[in-house]
């Protein structure tokens, strides 16, 4: 199994991680290690890629999934195996995984300084405006106190939108504007692309985080390493993993 280690300033106690294709047992289209539950794969292969995980993480208990619904629900995540409808989770539980899917859109990793408390999040453009990241910050007592790490998503070069999305975004953030450039050929249609690493970043600075790191990757054009939704339509998906030691 090959992932993704988040690279941040956070305590050496925070473990925190994206899988990739790469590894496990799902055939075409969803081959490789495909963690979601929810997109018609063979459930048997879901299981075993799912157990692989955590055998191969060295997790004791049994990680929080998530029902994801591209909305700003955050819960503390547990092992009683309940899956709640949330797009984010949080624990301040020693060995208790948070785990968020995604195949293109942003996973967004917390840490606070003092390594006593972590989150994950699932950021799509509707989350993200919507107010996701903000959320989960309030999970937290200070945002200042922070750290986080922007995990795999598509890239501003794959990333297209229209109109409304921006206008959506710049009204609630008018520096927002810089994330976002018209394609080109397209100026007509009102279509832009957008740079869901930047939009991330601004609303986080906006509610106080300093520390931010990470969006290197491109989910859409790298295919080796990573499902995408908006590249393949029915595709598998990646998990974004953090727990504490």
């Amino acid at each position: 199994m090959q992932r993704i280690i988040a690279d941040w300033a956070a305590p050496t106690n925070v473990h925190a991680l994206t899988t990739t294709r790469l590894g496990g047992v799902s055939i075409m289209p969803y081959a490789g290690l495909n963690l979601g539950d929810h997109v018609d794969d063979d459930p048997a292969a879901v299981a075993a890629n799912r157990s692989q995980l955590i055998r191969e993480l060295g997790l004791k208990q049994p990680p929080q999934w998530l029902q994801q619904v591209h909305g700003i629900q955050v819960v503390e995540a547990r092992a009683d195996g309940i899956v709640p409808e949330a797009d984010a989770c949080w624990s301040d539980q020693p060995g208790q995984a948070c785990i968020v899917m995604t195949a293109d859109c942003l996973p967004v990793f917390f840490a606070d300084q003092k390594g006593r408390k972590v989150a994950v999040a699932h950021a799509g453009w509707r989350g993200l405006a919507d107010g996701v990241l903000e959320a989960t910050l309030n999970c937290f007592d200070d945002p200042a106190q922070m750290t986080c790490w922007l995990g795999p998503a598509i890239g501003p070069q794959a990333f297209e939108v229209g109109g409304e999305v921006r206008t959506q975004f710049c009204d609630l953030l008018p520096a927002s504007e810089q994330a976002f450039q018209p394609v080109a050929g397209k100026e007509a249609e009102d279509k832009w692309l957008a740079d869901i690493y930047q939009l991330a970043r601004l609303r986080l600075s906006a509610a106080g985080v300093t520390a931010i790191s990470g969006g290197e990757h491109c989910t859409y054009t790298d295919s080796d390493l990573f499902y995408s939704y908006r590249r393949d339509g029915v595709t598998g998906r990646m998990a974004s993993v953090i727990w504490l030691d």
